[in-house]
């Protein structure tokens, strides 16, 4: 039986497979199985392995149909189990696989921990530095442990808890960057807490101007721009408080042309500290997503920061921050030239256009496959990365596939 060679793929049951056939991927009662590459069936034979194998469906493309004789690309032996992920590891011997499911419960206790933070200041005006370093303490060991596993909770962001995530988020970029640049431990942690608390003046910000879902006007920013030094008055009610947390949140909106606030401080004025967490706080910004503003992709906030050195950022800052994420973050969902959907799993620092990836989705038959990580750097993967793309372009759930990929 033939199939139409006009259709460009089709989906046929196992009874319908005839040799020459060209197949994209197989099934077995609904659930897609993992097959190393496409290829043509060769025989009957061929067949009937597969049906033993459990094979009820198939995607085939029939343009691709040759004659058995003019085959010259058998398919693979069936897997019907997915193949285990082989993990990277740090110096230390920490899986990223290992560490992430660390970081899962970690990066969840440290949200809890800000919803208690912010709660206590809006009913008390107190905090609570001592849990807040526990926490901050924590997340600097696993970046020390597995620095990919954390950042790659960045990656997924939602967007009614902005405030929570985004303080925590720079938190642990601010960690990674000071990790980077090789600074000394007992600093690290201290740039870390500062970074964890370096939005908490913005509770005291009247709520109609801090979850207002438009641009506020000039009034409202003037009033929003006071959550720096609101932050500042509430920290000093802890004298312990190391005086880097306190710079930290003093100048993280601060600008090296003297055009940022509180204090429009200038290039001379504002320290190496103050310069990363500016650039970590509008990065972070940028890439998360508010109920008045889209979630910018990784690539286009690093062109953005390139663009405003050296009047805003410090250049060699921003191309060291660069250096340190990679071109395409880990966690980062790109689509790949192939069509397949996946997340960004490991960094290549020699060639960094060609990272690890764990794809899951496949957009031309727009359906789940078996997850498999790339290395797009090996000589003969052919598929590269096309573009970033945002989990609504393609309805997908993105933190059920980021738990299945990295954590479960």
């Amino acid at each position: 039986m033939s199939i139409i060679p006009e259709s460009p793929i089709q989906k046929i049951t196992v009874d319908r497979l005839e040799p020459g056939m060209y197949v994209l991927s197989v099934r077995i009662k609904g659930k897609a199985v993992g097959i190393k590459s496409e290829g043509y069936i060769n025989s009957k034979e061929s067949i009937q392995k597969l049906i033993k194998a459990g094979i009820t469906d198939l995607t085939v493309d029939p343009k691709k149909q040759k004659k058995v004789e003019k085959i010259d690309k058998i398919l693979p032996q069936i897997n019907t189990k997915i193949t285990p992920v082989k993990s990277k590891k740090e110096s230390n011997g920490i899986s990223f696989d290992q560490e992430m499911i660390k970081a899962s419960k970690l990066y969840d206790g440290a949200k809890s921990l800000q919803h208690k933070i912010l709660n206590s200041l809006t009913e008390h005006k107190t905090i609570n530095v001592l849990q807040a370093k526990e926490s901050t303490d924590a997340i600097v060991d696993s970046i020390f442990r597995n620095q990919d596993a954390l950042v790659c909770m960045t990656r997924l962001r939602i967007k009614d808890e902005y405030l929570v995530e985004h303080s925590l988020n720079v938190s642990i970029l601010m960690t990674l960057f000071a990790k980077h640049l090789a600074f000394d431990r007992k600093i690290i942690e201290q740039l870390a807490l500062g970074a964890f608390l370096h939005d908490i003046g913005k509770v005291l910000v009247p709520p109609e101007i801090l979850h207002k879902p438009s641009k506020l006007d000039p009034q409202e920013y003037e009033v929003m721009k006071s959550h720096v030094n609101l932050g500042i008055e509430l920290l000093k009610q802890s004298p312990d408080l190391p005086k880097l947390v306190i710079e930290i949140v003093q100048q993280h909106h601060e600008r090296l042309d003297g055009k940022g606030y509180p204090n429009q401080l200038n290039e001379q004025q504002i320290t190496q500290y103050g310069r990363m967490i500016a650039i970590v706080d509008s990065y972070d910004a940028m890439t998360g997503e508010r109920p008045y503003k889209d979630a910018m992709h990784p690539i286009n906030a690093f062109n953005i920061l390139m663009k405003e050195t050296p009047n805003s950022y410090d250049k060699t800052l921003v191309e060291q921050f660069i250096n340190c994420l990679g071109i395409y973050p880990i966690g980062t969902l790109v689509k790949l030239t192939s069509g397949k959907l996946g997340l960004i799993s490991c960094l290549n620092k020699s060639r960094p256009l060609q990272p690890f990836v764990r794809v899951f989705y496949n957009t031309r038959l727009n359906q789940a496959i078996a997850m498999e990580e790339i290395n797009l750097s090996q000589a003969k993967q052919k598929d590269e990365i096309d573009c970033c793309i945002k989990p609504s372009e393609y309805n997908i759930n993105l933190l059920q596939f980021f738990k299945a990929a990295f954590i479960n």
